[in-house]
């Protein structure tokens, strides 16, 4: 639950700044939408696009590093079960 939580807040953090950094005030309003109405639709759509593709890589990344743990398990596990045929003979 607290993975989700954390997610939660990184996407929206970062929603906001991809939407800031996406903001017309950067670039001096030289780039507003003949309609201002369709401006704002496609603002949003994209803040939500935004906010979906990141949780996704979130989600990813964690189940990446889950595999990695499992893999990193079972090579102590087998170096492990490896010493002890060792020192048995």
């Amino acid at each position: 639950m607290r993975h989700r939580a954390i997610d939660l807040v990184l996407t929206a953090v970062t929603t906001v700044a991809a939407l800031l950094l996406s903001w017309p005030f950067w670039a001096h309003f030289e780039y507003w939408a003949d309609s201002r109405a369709l401006w704002i639709v496609y603002v949003i759509i994209g803040a939500i696009l935004a906010g979906y593709v990141f949780y996704a890589f979130l989600g990813a990344l964690h189940t990446l590093f889950e595999h990695d743990a499992l893999d990193h398990a079972e090579a102590r596990e087998a170096a492990k079960g490896g010493a002890d045929t060792e020192n048995r003979s």
